[in-house]
């Protein structure tokens, strides 16, 4: 695809201009409540969709077919007061892979116990360095941390300058009354999020992101076992990393965005057995709960 070059360009050259960014599906869902005006719920997804898809974040210049695909799907859950609600947000990003019509999946994750507030057609005020509301900071948050991700995945510590945008909108959001912002709050939010990949003893989940993806799975189209190796090579980076850290939420979040790609990837009747047997050692211990998944790619003949 040529998508692929143009986004590794943009980041080799620097060329800036002002571009949206994000073509991100929104939706808004509350089917769980009852009894209320249910219009609010329409115009909350309106000001979500143009919040994240018509606000400048970058400085990057992104045509329209190169906007990077993403989705924030909102479940609410219940309605505590006229303007309070509480729900699960369900984040996924998609990277494309150079030469194929297949997009990566490089973040899916369920951000559970979301609470916040908002006023219908009140408009949704954020800045970097300031604590407006829940709604904005989150939704802030969760689009560098998106723009983070998909940086590293096409170049080194590409998304540098994102994760730390991220980072500090969890530093604003310490005096929050809302969870999800502190490092008390529980091993899997928000602040562990983005500490996981900006702690410098983690290089090897950054270093996965960039070289399972443009060395690995963009290299592929020409040279299938050359690319796998490399998929292969940054596997084993962050078995090591495993080692030494079994409870890095990072991890979890990685074998919950790739599970289905892994085993599509290594069930290829083309990958030596030996390999297979390695990948499927270490998926195991990555992704123990999900241990009986990874058979498929031992049994694929």
């Amino acid at each position: 695809m040529k998508r692929c070059l143009i986004i590794a360009c943009l980041l080799l050259s620097g060329i800036f201009s002002f571009a949206q960014e994000l073509n991100c599906t929104v939706s808004v869902s509350a089917q769980q409540i009852e009894g209320t005006d249910k219009r609010v719920f329409e115009t909350m997804q309106n000001a979500i969709y143009e919040f994240i898809n018509n606000r400048k974040w970058t400085n990057y210049n992104f045509k329209i077919e190169e906007r990077i695909e993403c989705t924030f799907l909102l479940t609410v859950n219940a309605r505590l007061s006229a303007d309070e609600f509480t729900g699960n947000i369900n984040l996924v990003l998609r990277r494309p892979v150079l030469n194929s019509a297949y997009n990566a999946v490089l973040l899916n994750y369920i951000d559970k116990g979301f609470q916040f507030r908002y006023t219908e057609f009140q408009p949704l005020d954020y800045s970097d360095g300031t604590f407006s509301s829940n709604l904005t900071s989150v939704l802030a948050y969760y689009v560098y941390m998106y723009l983070g991700l998909y940086f590293d995945s096409f170049s080194q510590n590409g998304g540098q300058a994102f994760l730390t945008k991220a980072q500090g909108v969890v530093t604003t959001a310490q005096n929050a009354s809302e969870p999800g912002w502190k490092a008390f709050d529980g091993t899997k939010n928000r602040y562990w999020m983005v500490e996981n990949f900006l702690n410098p003893s983690n290089s090897a989940l950054r270093e996965f992101y960039y070289k399972y993806h443009r060395l690995g799975l963009d290299q592929m189209y020409e040279k299938v076992d050359g690319g796998r190796d490399v998929c292969t090579q940054s596997l084993e980076g962050i078995k090591i990393l495993f080692d030494a850290k079994p409870e890095l939420f990072a991890l979890q979040l990685i074998t919950d965005a790739k599970r289905d790609e892994f085993i599509n990837i290594y069930a290829d009747q083309k990958v030596p057995p030996t390999e297979k047997a390695t990948v499927v050692n270490i998926f195991k211990e990555l992704d123990p709960a999900n241990g009986s998944k990874y058979q498929a790619i031992l049994e694929s003949k």
